[in-house]
């Protein structure tokens, strides 16, 4: 038995505990060397999860690595591991984005963020001296909760990773905001953190009834398991029957969970406040990294141990994904905030994913599942060289800005980048998953693809008018002077942009990786691709030669 599934999970998970127990200090050196530290943890953990990538084989079983432990033995629940495609493409973005993320944020928990000087801690006091440690531990125990959660193949495991993973975000979005947010700050990002926790344990709770139910109906036919592939392969067997409307039901607890984490439409609105308040680093890892999972379930869980109902649902889901990708992109345009636009930009992202998932083809599902990968590098892309801008100039306001690309090239360029990618251009990388997710729902659902193609205008409408906004026109005042990215900040962007423009002219690794699984997920819904409308198939009786 392999183990480097557990060590994967179980780096982040003692680096956070190791960070958490540096000497505290106000001094540079224990602030360098607890972030030193932390960097370290995540770029082992890096090399990890691309173990784990070059150790999958495509052609191989659905879930290879594997490793069980006996946790709790009379419910049948096991620590169980197993990396599939989706899961490794996901965990390897996680283990990308975290370091940059760290990187991105060295200077984040330096000092006390508060909007007034009466919510900071004092200098030297105990609030002072942890916070390098908590905000960089924090970040590590989120990797750790995160990798778990792509790969956990025990339902009731799964389900504790991803209600814990909460905890660590409530902490960064609550304690450590944006330094623009004004002199409201401290009580907006309470607000934000409560409610993202609220949303997010209402859903949870919701799933944890459906998780007891699936196992009591699994019991009561001989398969008292939490275990996913057992619970899987007894559904394709027959052995377990679940009713239809328990089947709904069931699905309907899973997924609403799930879609609350995403987030879908109308279940959306905690992500505005939490990305609008939160540092921009943990802006990325609550879009980019936490929402993942969300998508990544409804896969692996909502279809795998529920095809019928999936089935049933597809249609008002779709209608659902559609009005959020709109809906999304609508408002974005008339923010007036930098980060809420991009948090708008990803609700309607998360409309595509969704789209693809439940139209059930193999492009849209290939689609969704790069689309993952993809947002979370260009949304990464546009949110630090966001908040590198707003950290310059100490405003998240559109109207304040101006002229920056003729006193911050690099800068205006990198945020042209992260914008051109949002809208998926040719040649980036999120044009070859929002292509794939159009052409698998046209083929099953003509007219909501016909209607989600509006969703890439609206996006050209929302990123070029950003960046018309800030970078272009005459110089304002304030931005004068306004320095270029440093070395440090080169270093966060610039793997990031290599990656977007790589997968957008080269996404066959990607694809080859994840198509299996996505393949083995058709065939447990019982679906195929349908035939294309071409003469020469109706020749044949709807049959391709």
């Amino acid at each position: 038995m392999s183990y480097l599934l557990s060590a994967t999970c179980a780096v982040p998970a003692a680096g956070a505990v190791l960070t958490a127990a540096l000497p505290a200090g106000t001094s540079e050196a224990r602030r360098r060397t607890t972030k030193t530290v932390a960097l370290a943890v995540s770029v082992l953990t890096l090399g990890l999860a691309a173990a784990i990538a070059a150790s999958y084989e495509p052609g191989g079983a659905r879930y290879q690595l594997t490793e069980s432990y006996s946790w709790i033995r009379s419910f049948g629940i096991s620590f169980s591991l197993g990396a599939d495609g989706i899961g490794t493409a996901l965990a390897l973005l996680t283990a990308v984005l975290v370091p940059v993320v760290m990187l991105a944020g060295w200077h984040d928990a330096t000092e006390p963020v508060s909007g007034s000087a009466a919510g900071a801690a004092p200098e030297g006091s105990f609030e002072s001296k942890r916070r390098t440690q908590a905000f960089f531990a924090l970040i590590l125990a989120v990797e750790a909760m995160v990798l778990v959660s792509f790969l956990a193949t025990d339902v009731f495991v799964f389900y504790v990773f991803f209600e814990a993973m909460l905890i660590p975000m409530y902490f960064l979005i609550g304690g450590f905001g944006d330094r623009a947010g004004g002199p409201d700050a401290d009580r907006q990002r309470s607000y934000a953190a409560v409610k993202f926790l609220l949303y997010n344990l209402l859903g949870g709770l919701v799933m944890l009834a459906a998780v007891i139910g699936l196992y009591v109906v699994a019991a009561d036919q001989g398969q008292a398991t939490f275990s996913l592939t057992g619970l899987t392969d007894a559904i394709s067997s027959g052995k377990l029957v679940i009713d239809p409307n328990a089947q709904r039901a069931l699905f309907l607890g899973f997924f609403f969970a799930f879609a609350v984490k995403a987030p879908l439409w109308p279940l959306h609105t905690w992500l505005p406040n939490a990305m609008g308040e939160s540092t921009a680093g943990t802006a990325v890892l609550i879009t980019a990294v936490v929402d993942k999972v969300g998508t990544f379930a409804m896969l692996r869980f909502c279809l795998g141990l529920f095809p019928d109902a999936s089935k049933t649902f597809a249609p008002v889901i779709m209608v659902l994904a559609l009005v959020g990708i709109v809906y999304g992109a609508l408002v974005a345009i008339g923010q007036k905030d930098i980060k809420r636009l991009v948090a708008y930009a990803s609700i309607s992202h998360f409309g595509f994913i969704i789209l693809g998932i439940f139209a059930m083809t193999s492009q849209g599902q290939s689609g969704a599942t790069l689309y993952m990968v993809n947002h979370g590098i260009s949304t990464a892309v546009w949110m630090l060289v966001a908040g590198f801008l707003i950290s310059r100039r100490g405003s998240r306001l559109i109207a304040d800005y101006g002229g920056v690309q003729k006193v911050a090239p690099v800068l205006a360029g990198t945020f042209l980048i992260g914008g051109l990618a949002t809208l998926s251009l040719p040649g980036m990388a999120p044009f070859v998953s929002e292509f794939l997710v159009l052409v698998g729902t046209f083929s099953r659902y003509p007219a909501i693809g016909v209607v989600a193609t509006f969703g890439i205008v609206l996006a050209a409408l929302y990123a070029l008018l950003l960046y018309q906004r800030t970078m272009t026109g005459p110089v304002k005042a304030p931005v004068e002077g306004m320095p270029d990215l440093k070395a440090r900040e080169l270093a966060v962007v610039a793997p990031l942009v290599a990656l977007t423009l790589l997968l957008g002219v080269y996404p066959k690794p990607l694809t080859d990786l994840v198509n299996p699984a996505v393949n083995d997920t058709l065939s447990q819904v019982h679906r195929t691709d349908p035939a294309p409308a071409h003469p020469a198939v109706a020749a044949n009786g709807g049959e391709q030669k």
